[in-house]
């Protein structure tokens, strides 16, 4: 009967079913970091080349620790063959970073047939990974938004506007200030946070109160996403 836990005595000469079945356990596992990015990625900037390299980083981690065994000779002219290579592709999202080390680590993991640690480890990072992606851990109870306008330049429209804004914004900064209509009107850029998201239709209707005012534009970025 082919025995899981003794599968893992052979290290200095694997047979070839060792071989098989770690870079067996390395795909499935790969695959399962795989299918968690892809449920629990948000942002605009998927990339499936990202998914199959998580994939395929796992298998040649595994093939690598696999080749060097306990030799510290091999493992000397691995990292000398490896330096050639230069690696230049950027990710911008540290959290790509992350599911790129936890491929690895299973890859390294199921090498050195540590396959215990591998399965336990790839598991337990995925329901952690789902776990905060369903959860609020780490997000705001505001809103970004840019907010642009015209307006004109007396001292009553900018009280009411100060009242407007102090009223639904957490957070408020002016950006740009110009001169429109040689001073008669100014124009306005906003970056703002919003106290609630359901109060962005009042706000800008309530923008519209101030006779003066006119182009008001509003974009907000949802907080789920990353650009």
């Amino acid at each position: 009967m082919f025995d899981f836990f003794n599968l893992q005595t052979a290290v200095q000469h694997p047979t070839a079913i060792t071989v098989f079945y770690t870079f067996l356990l390395a795909f499935a596992l790969s695959s399962m970091l795989a299918f968690t990015y892809e449920k629990t990625f948000k942002g605009l900037s998927y990339s499936r080349n990202f998914v199959q390299a998580l994939v395929l980083s796992s298998i040649v981690a595994a093939t690598v620790i696999q080749a060097i065994g306990d030799s510290v000779a091999i493992g000397l002219g691995m990292i000398g063959a490896l330096s050639i290579i230069r690696f230049r592709t950027s990710l911008r999202d540290p959290r790509d970073i992350i599911f790129i080390f936890a491929g690895l680590a299973a890859g390294i993991s199921c090498g050195v047939r540590g396959y215990n640690i591998a399965v336990l480890g790839t598991v337990g990072f995925c329901l952690v990974a789902f776990m905060l992606h369903y959860s609020p851990f780490g997000h705001t109870s505001f809103f970004d938004g840019m907010l642009r306008f015209n307006m004109a330049n007396d001292t009553e429209s900018k009280v009411q506007l100060e009242t407007v804004l102090n009223e639904y914004c957490k957070i408020f900064v002016l950006i740009t200030l110009r001169d429109l209509a040689q001073g008669k009107r100014l124009d306005y850029a906003y970056h703002i946070k919003l106290r609630d998201e359901k109060d962005k239709t009042r706000f800008v209707e309530t923008l519209q109160g101030i006779e003066t005012i006119k182009g008001i534009n509003l974009m907000l970025q949802e907080t789920t996403v990353e650009l």
